[in-house]
């Protein structure tokens, strides 16, 4: 699990099935003094979060299958809650 802040959002007309009716947002890992860290990735959004957004993200495929219900889901990473406090910061 890692936070990072919410950069973007993903449009696509023809995606793999699992996703239908799912977002997909960019995030970028945040360090603990709330600095970007390392590359951004796609998430799965199951918190309804929006850009700017900081947010907990898990990032292990096992996890993100079980979160979706679904055993052979091509998935790995999902945010899973919107974070409203952050170190000293208000978000």
């Amino acid at each position: 699990m890692f936070i990072a802040k919410v950069i973007g959002n993903i449009v696509s007309t023809v995606k793999h099935q699992v996703y239908a009716g799912e977002k997909i947002m960019v995030v970028q890992p945040l360090d603990s003094n709330g600095e970007h860290k390392g590359q951004s990735l796609l998430a799965l959004d199951k918190a309804q979060a929006g850009v700017g957004d900081t947010v907990l993200v898990i990032n292990e495929g096992s996890s993100a299958r079980l979160i979706l219900n679904n055993d052979s889901a091509p998935a790995r990473a999902v945010i899973m809650g919107i974070i409203d406090f952050y170190g000293d910061k208000i978000n």
